[in-house]
């Protein structure tokens, strides 16, 4: 028999006050099993990388790549956080000094290629000679990645393609899935040749994974809340005689020395990175979600003319804190942490007047918001340019709004994505203005007033 440890991690997101932790007890752990003869696998399925924190923001990411390397993970696939949140020249060479596979069978240069860090998957070949083929993929945001110059294709299709191949050349096979749980599930169903899904992208956490037909699919939550491992037994045919699922809780896993500390060197390092100078501010722009301040009328201004829409809108929660005195890029990450792009929707008068009263709603202003690239808590109310309410009705630039007269309205992205003003925005075009976030907004009007 032989015995085949997977450890995998996803969803990480940055979340460095877990990293330390973390970091001991996988490079523990697989020095256990390599001490009885057990082979080791470390996989991870996507999102380690987040530009909240401001070591990520500082190294481009990098600085995570080296955090893998020193953890020796065999490979990892890219999430949408890797993928969609950040310029294509900065993933072009995010993993230049990566020391692992990056698998993704469904991401390619605009040319059709894969880029050259990519490669759809490996075998990896253990001592008593059982071939394990590993592939990766991602979800499908099609026309976000075509406006960063990348092609994504759709899954399925290129797991079919690879199929074939992958059942030919390995014994067991493994893929590393930032689809989400009910695409894991749909292909366990589909694709009983898989033995092994290691899930991402939903955050779920499967305690003790879960089996769908001869696949066992196993997924670690998200922030490090958990790390997960699988364990496989294999008999002298290379088949699995047996494959379990398990996940530790980061509650439960024992402090190391020196922990917070090793916290804080991340936040300081990323914080003297960023320490470069905006401008000086005469008079301090204020924050409150609840009210309407000159810092998020700012912040809206420069929305709308950085679109050149006819108005715009966002919502204060954006802001989570006030600027004064000299202002840094540090300080607007701390302000404005959110991976959000701006957006342009063209909409009749009529369905802009439905957002306009929607958005006015006293309930919508206290909605705990979780997701869609929001790193703050509550929405807080609306702010707006080029929109006045006057004696219950509406004027753009002063002027009545007109119901069959077309507008450009400018807001934070988030809102596109089918959770907000469902009667309207769904089904409407949207321009989405990438790679910048409402951070590189804010700096951009700021530097104009300087």
């Amino acid at each position: 028999m032989e015995t085949i440890h997977i450890l995998h991690t996803n969803d990480f997101h940055s979340h460095f006050e877990h990293w330390p932790r973390i970091q001991h007890f996988l490079m523990e752990k697989k020095k256990y099993s390599h001490t009885r003869g057990e082979e080791v696998f470390l996989f991870d399925i996507g999102d380690f990388i987040d530009r909240w924190h401001p070591y990520t923001e500082a190294t481009n990411g990098r600085g995570n790549i080296e955090l893998l390397n020193d953890c020796g993970y065999t490979a990892v696939t890219i999430g949408n956080n890797e993928g969609v949140n950040l310029p294509h020249n900065v993933l072009d060479h995010l993993y230049d000094q990566a020391d692992f596979h990056i698998l993704n069978a469904n991401l390619f240069k605009a040319d059709g290629n894969y880029p050259i860090w990519v490669k759809p998957y490996h075998i990896y070949t253990t001592k008593k000679g059982t071939k394990i083929g590993v592939i990766g993929l991602t979800a499908y945001f099609n026309h976000l990645y075509n406006l960063l110059g990348w092609e994504i294709t759709e899954p399925i299709p290129e797991l079919k393609k690879w199929m074939e191949r992958l059942k030919k050349e390995a014994d067991i096979i493994i893929l590393l899935s930032h689809l989400g749980l009910k695409d894991d599930e749909d292909i366990a169903a589909n694709f009983p040749e898989i033995d092994v899904i290691l899930g991402a992208h939903t955050h779920h956490f499967l305690e003790h994974g879960k089996v769908v037909g001869q696949t066992l699919i196993g997924a670690a939550g998200k922030f490090g809340h958990f790390v997960g491992e699988m364990i496989l037994t294999i008999n002298e045919e290379k088949l699995i005689e047996n494959k379990e699922a398990i996940l530790f809780n980061f509650e439960e896993i024992p402090e190391i020395k020196n922990e917070q500390e090793q916290i804080n060197d991340f936040f300081e390092k990323g914080k003297e990175l960023l320490n470069q100078q905006v401008t000086v501010l005469k008079e301090p722009l204020l924050h409150d979600p609840f009210q309407e301040t000159n810092l998020s009328i700012f912040l809206c201004k420069a929305l709308r003319d950085w679109c050149q829409t006819d108005c715009a809108m966002i919502n204060a929660g954006l802001l989570l804190g006030s600027l004064s005195g000299a202002v840094t890029i540090f300080d607007l990450l701390m302000i404005c942490p959110h991976p959000i792009n701006p957006c342009v929707v063209q909409l009749t008068g009529q369905e802009l007047e439905k957002i306009l009263v929607e958005s006015r709603g006293e309930e919508l202003a206290h909605r705990e918001i979780k997701g869609l690239g929001f790193r703050g808590t509550v929405l807080g109310i609306f702010v707006y340019d080029g929109i006045q309410f006057k004696d219950g009705r509406i004027f753009i630039h002063q002027k009545p709004l007109k119901a069959d007269q077309n507008y450009t309205l400018a807001l934070p992205d988030m809102f596109t994505f089918g959770h907000f003003f469902k009667e309207v925005l769904p089904q409407k075009h949207k321009k989405y203005l990438l790679p910048e976030f409402l951070r590189d907004l804010l700096k951009w009007e700021l530097e104009k007033h300087a």
